[in-house]
Parts: C-alpha cells; structure tokens; sequence
C-alpha cells in the first residue's frame, strides 16, 4: 500500500506540473485512464486533499487552488531556483512517464537503482509519517547484519543508489546507509522522529561531492580540464559550486569549495588525463598516490 500512494504521489504531482492547471474534474478524469489506477478507483475528494498534504510534507511541493484556472504548484519558482527540487520534479516526471508507457518498456532504456523499490516507499512515509524506522543493516566490512532504530532526515540519491541520512539510538551524530543490498530489512516504527533544530537536507550535504561524510571542514579546490572536456563538465557540473574560473584554448580551470572526499577523488579519477589537481597540495598528493598505486597494480 505505501509503493502504491508513493507512485500516485508522483503521478498527481507530475500530472499538475505538466499541464500548469488543471481543474480538479480533469484531474479525476485522467486518474481514470491511468494505468497506474489498476483497480478502476475513483479519486474521492477527501483522498486528493490527503494526497496534497502528503506531497507538501514529503517533498515539499505546494498544490494549491485557483478558483478560476484550477490546481496548480504553488511554489515553482521556488522550485526553479532549487537545484534538487527542480531535479526532483524531472525525475518524478520520469517515473510517471516510465510507469505510464509499459507497452514500451523494451525501447526505454535506463540504469536500475539496487533493491530501492523495497525500502524507499517505506522510509518515505516514515519521514512523512514523522516516525522511526527499525533497520537491519549489513556494511560490506562487516561479517553479520546489525539491527537499529533509525530516526530518518533525508535521502539522497547517488550514482544510481538511494541512501538515508538519519541517526540511530544511542548515537549523536547521523550516518548514512545504502538503500542496496545492505539494507536487509525496514519496518516502520510508532516511536517518533526526532529531527535536529533547524535541519537543512541540503545545506547538510552542500560541502560533501558524494554520500561519504568527513568532520573536515571545506576547502577551494582547484582542476585543470583538457579543452575536449571543458564543455562537458560545464554542462554538467560535478558540484554545485563549480566555477569556470579561466579558459584557454588547451585547457580550462574549474573551482569548487567542498570536502574532497574519497568519493570525489574517485570521481576526478575517472577521468584520467583529461583532468588534473592544482589546489589543495594535500589532494594532488592523494592524486598521485593513487596513480603511483595504479601504476604499480599494473606491473609498470
């Protein structure tokens, strides 16, 4: 039951983004047709205002009404100058479209997110729900599953995984885990979450690149691109305060302000030659340990 409202969650939001606004007849209507709407159910007036107010809650999206035009989202623009709202909203998109075209599913193609349909609609409601979760979770370092009551803050999604930030019992500080194989089980608690004062899911994870989280404290860095990879990664900045600070025709200079994590050096690695740490020294030090212990895997 909680797969089946996360997917109307979506398919009502993407439904009243796509068309602007729309009359809450029409809304009903298409509801009818859909092919997410398997039983045929109608959607009662008191269903859809439910629906309204867990979208606000969950993702923070405003369905509100204009007499004359119909239901519309209230805070787009809001939305607009939200990077991970705004990303939110096309993914959810997405998924609608992905759901609605199941006659078509052999000629769409796309990366499969580990084990996340089994957890994610859980800890969604969880969060709206304002409850704990109990989890059974397995790190790949450990030889046994750990069982704990998780207090879930956000999720994240990250190179084709879903993670939850939260804290469990008996700690202070939050941890992240992997919504994959890891995660082995997640049942939905009555005891109450209890949140940090103030808590900003984005504004937490803002000087982090990936999902690994360090207590040091963010630095400028600085990479050197070959010119062949400038607009790429112009296009598709790698965090969400890279800056094209300088441009020749060999070569562009990008800058960000973050924690190089592990996870980030991974990231700059993948791109081999064309990309080359100038600043922080201590990072282009790691760089070259890591190439020096590549180069020795290789036998060179």
């Amino acid at each position: 039951m909680a797969k089946n409202y996360f997917n109307r969650y979506v398919w009502l939001i993407d439904t009243i983004n796509r068309h602007g606004h729309i009359s809450r007849e029409e809304i009903s209507r298409l509801w009818e047709q859909s092919s997410l709407n398997d039983t045929g159910e109608e959607l009662y007036e008191r269903t859809f205002h439910n629906h309204r107010e867990a979208i606000l809650d969950t993702f923070g999206i405003e369905i509100k009404c204009d007499r004359s035009l119909g239901y519309y989202i209230a805070n787009s623009d809001d939305l607009e100058g939200d990077g991970i709202r705004q990303w939110l909203l096309e993914s959810l998109s997405m998924n609608n479209l992905l759901n609605e075209s199941s006659d078509m599913r052999d000629r769409i193609l796309f990366e499969k997110i580990p084990s996340s349909q089994n957890w994610l609609p859980v800890i969604v409601n969880a969060m709206r729900d304002k409850k704990t979760v109990e989890v059974t979770y397995q790190s790949f370092t450990r030889n046994e599953p750990s069982t704990f009551i998780l207090h879930p803050y956000c999720l994240k999604l990250f190179k084709q995984r879903w993670y939850v930030l939260g804290r469990s019992d008996g700690y202070d500080d939050p941890w992240i885990y992997a919504l994959d194989e890891r995660m082995k089980n997640v049942i939905p608690q009555k005891k109450a979450l209890k949140m940090p004062a103030k808590f900003n899911a984005a504004n937490f994870f803002d000087k982090y690149f990936g999902v690994i989280l360090d207590d040091r404290k963010p630095s400028p860095v600085k990479i050197k691109v070959v010119s062949s990879q400038v607009r790429y990664i112009d296009s598709l900045p790698l965090h969400g305060t890279q800056k094209l600070i300088e441009e020749t025709p060999e070569y562009g200079i990008f800058e960000y302000y973050l924690v190089p994590t592990y996870d980030f050096r991974q990231e700059l690695l993948s791109h081999g030659p064309d990309v080359e740490v100038l600043e922080p020294e201590d990072l282009r030090d790691e760089m070259k340990a890591d190439i020096a212990q590549m180069y020795k895997n290789y036998g060179l």
